[in-house]
């Protein structure tokens, strides 16, 4: 490479920049002489020339002053290749250019950081692959120079003729891959200590951030860094204190975990937890101002989900910064200071739990604090605008609330003591309830903004936050505010059903959702339309027991909307046909709210076509998850459901239609299942296929029986089915085993069935009276009822 005087002397000329007027400002004789500047630039015949051409140039206007079309004519004409052979040289030591390294890496960087100021030019490959050059000068310093021949670092640091920046520009660049030599940070690099580490000049280091921070903005740059060793650099960087790391640095880093956290954790937790147990440590040693304004650096550190670090690192962790937090929680603050303190508590909570969080009165007082922050923050007069600071630091309430919910309104009495069984660690009865009535009036607080909410803010992530945290409060609590929930259903219902149908701001918020949602694994989840009613599922499931506001429900049209879900659910299913099939509790949770329908509204099943289109998904879907042992708590909720529907009919009807044949085909197979008949097994056990989920489905099966009892009693030709699969025979056999035994409510609901067969089919009485004449001591035998049927 070929340089000459003029080189060093742009460097010099840096300086001048700041004084300088801008483009628009120019005369007309400083426009021409610009002019000839970039026609010098661009028929410049070597480095040299190229170097004194940009110099000129910077003395008539600044780099970061130049419009868009000005620099990229000094883009095209300077290229990515020249500031990149800067960086390779010094890098190598090589001394041809006549220049010393470091002149050689204060040019290369400045120029990369001036033209980083357009985002298509930064977006170039040759830029691109600058980054791990960078990234290795920040994390160990000008590590091009063999440490022989090094000069003293305390010279080094003291030189204030380093160039400046070319220009201060702070706009975006995205990417790609690299693969240039001396990279640093990388995964198995070691810390050093930091006396040892070897330190850059200020303006370097800040022309090196300046080119990472517009990669870090541009979509698709965070994850370009990350593969590029950014994470581990960084990392290193502030682990040895290099220059601007704790600045520039440590915020880059919290900037990339905030958007890539899981991912990054995956990556280099090792780094990460270092990091964060540094960070840490700092925290709980500031003093109480100082760890205010750390708490909101903090939480972008903390792990996105457990598992990623050991179990007892977090733990410990967690009860160190927690025992910093409580003194912040307990003191009087504005909602402005107050508000980084509930985030951090909030993060803490999803990480930990409330294990860690300390004695039962400042549980109870971290619960209190949220909760009157949530009524202040929402119970302000409708128009009244909210920053979006104070939505961040509610929607942290939101989860503290949620999660003393969660444990609060599980509780139980032990049978041998009046103290509830509780996660909240040492929470008496007394106090339990407090945390409940505090939790109401906020709960109340949040249906008052929800009902001030129109349709045009639907779209809002905020108003989803709201949403969503009132679905898990009446996912667990439907006896309280009865009136005011029942008057909001029409606000609940329209806000999902608007979110299935998308379209207008709710598509922008689904591209948010989709951004912001991190999942298990790697990937982040598929956000759809249908999450709001999926968090509404619970609560619907509740409300339809109830007769109230069952009605308005039914008003709104919900069987559209629980029928159109498990249509899509099913398909969905149908889709992984060869894979390994996932359970789906939303679907479940849909039978349930359909079956409290179906059974306190039978005149609506008989009358509503919904119903119909609601049995042929049945009919078509039970005999196909007979053969899918993933999904036995999804067939019991549809073969439950399919029946309850089925001993709706008025008139007796023999099973003509095909479907419903394969439908009463499958769920007599289905049933028959469940009865522990292998060699082996214990008499009267339940099947080792349903053992392991039958706390589960028990119920379910012992209501399917007393439906298909009803079901044998309206349609004659299921009791030719029941003789042709040999359906009763089977049952009878496995009954009558000697010593088998079984819990009392499952031979009631055994009892019922065989009580109707028996009254409906005179062949299958009398297979039934044979059966129970040779009964020894079994399950059979105990049916006194069946036994009374018979001898009628």
């Amino acid at each position: 490479m070929v340089m000459d005087e003029s080189g060093s002397t742009s460097v010099d000329g840096a300086d001048e920049m700041k004084a300088l007027p801008a483009a628009s400002d120019l005369s007309p004789d400083q426009k021409e002489i610009l002019e000839r500047c970039l026609h010098a630039l661009t028929h410049a015949k070597n480095d040299s020339q190229t170097l004194a051409a940009l110099l000129l140039i910077t003395r008539v206007c600044p780099a970061s002053q130049l419009d868009r079309v000005t620099l990229r004519r000094v883009f095209e004409a300077v290229g990515l290749n020249l500031p990149a052979r800067l960086l390779v040289t010094a890098v190598r030591g090589d001394t041809s250019s006549g220049l010393p390294a470091q002149d050689l890496l204060s040019l290369g960087s400045a120029l990369l950081a001036a033209l980083s100021t357009d985002p298509d030019m930064a977006q170039h490959q040759q830029m691109l692959s600058t980054l791990p050059m960078l990234l290795g000068l920040l994390s160990d310093g000008p590590a091009w120079t063999p440490q022989k021949q090094r000069t003293p670092q305390t010279s080094q640091q003291k030189e204030t003729g380093a160039p400046p920046s070319a220009c201060n520009g702070d706009h975006s660049a995205q990417s790609s891959q690299p693969s240039p030599p001396e990279v640093a940070g990388e995964e198995s690099g070691g810390q050093t200590s930091p006396c040892s580490a070897v330190l850059l000049n200020e303006a370097l280091a800040s022309d090196c951030y300046q080119v990472l921070e517009a990669v870090s903005v541009v979509p698709g740059g965070p994850e370009r860094l990350l593969t590029r060793g950014a994470v581990p650099a960084l990392c290193r960087a502030i682990g040895q204190t290099q220059t601007l790391s704790g600045q520039r640095g440590r915020p880059l880093l919290g900037l990339l975990l905030s958007q890539l956290g899981l991912q990054a954790w995956q990556r280099h937790s090792a780094q990460l937890g270092g990091m964060l147990e540094g960070l840490s440590r700092e925290f709980c040693q500031a003093k109480e101002h100082e760890r205010l304004e750390l708490c909101a650096e903090l939480v972008q550190f903390l792990p996105p989900q457990e598992g990623l670090l050991e179990s007892g690192e977090v733990r410990k962790l967690a009860v160190e910064l927690w025992a910093a937090v409580r003194p912040l929680a307990q003191s009087k603050l504005s909602t402005r200071q107050l508000g980084p303190v509930l985030v951090l508590s909030a993060c803490l909570l999803d990480l930990c739990g409330w294990d860690c969080v300390g004695p039962p009165r400042f549980c109870c007082l971290l619960v209190n604090r949220a909760c009157v922050e949530v009524r202040m923050g929402l119970e302000e007069p409708p128009g009244t605008d909210m920053s979006l600071d104070l939505q961040h630091w509610l929607t942290a309430c939101y989860r503290i609330m949620e999660a003393a919910m969660e444990q609060a309104c599980s509780q139980g009495l032990d049978d041998s003591s009046d103290q509830p069984q509780t996660s909240l660690p040492g929470l008496s009865l007394q106090q339990t309830r407090q945390v409940l009535g505090i939790l109401e009036e906020a709960f109340s607080a949040v249906i008052f903004y929800l009902k001030q909410v129109d349709q045009s803010r639907h779209g809002d992530p905020f108003v989803f936050a709201t949403f969503r945290c009132l679905c898990a409060w009446l996912a667990e609590e439907t006896s309280c505010l009865k009136e005011e929930v029942t008057s909001l259903l029409p606000f609940l219902i329209g806000f999902s059903r608007d979110h299935l149908q998308g379209g207008g701001d709710l598509r922008d918020l689904s591209s948010w959702m989709a951004d912001m949602s991190l999942g298990p694994g790697s990937q982040k989840n598929k956000w759809t339309g249908e999450h709001a009613l999926r968090y509404l599922l619970p609560a619907l499931c509740h409300l339809t027991a109830e007769e109230g506001p069952r009605q308005v429900l039914l008003s709104l049209d919900l069987l559209s909307l629980l029928i159109g879900l498990l249509q899509r659910g099913w398909e969905g299913l149908q889709k992984q046909e060869g894979k390994a099939q996932t359970r789906d509790p939303a679907l479940e949770t849909a039978c349930s709210t359909l079956l409290n329908i179906a059974v306190t509204e039978p005149d609506k099943v008989r009358k509503d076509p919904s119903f119909s289109e609601l049995q042929k998904l049945l009919d078509e879907a039970l005999p196909l998850l007979l053969h899918k042992p993933r999904l036995l708590v999804l067939a019991a909720n549809f073969c439950t459901l399919g029946l309850m529907l089925g001993r709706t009919k008025v008139t007796p009807s023999d099973l003509t239609d095909p479907g419903e044949r394969r439908f009463f085909n499958a769920a007599l197979r289905f049933l028959l299942g469940a009865l522990g008949s292998a060699r082996g097994s214990p008499p009267g056990s339940v099947a080792a296929a349903w053992e392991e989920a039958w706390d589960e489905v028990g119920e379910l099966w012992r209501l399917s029986m007393q439906a298909l009892g009803a079901c044998f009693r309206g349609r004659p030709g299921l009791t030719a089915l029941v003789r042709e699969q040999g359906w009763l025979a089977n049952v009878l056999s496995t009954l009558g085993i000697k010593g088998s035994r079984t819990d009392a409510p499952t031979v009631e609901a055994l009892q019922e069935a065989l009580c109707a067969l028996a009254q409906m089919c005179p062949a299958c009485r009398k297979e039934i009276g044979e059966e129970l004449k040779g009964a020894q001591a079994s399950c059979l035998k105990d049916m006194k009822q069946l036994r009374r049927a018979i001898a009628q």
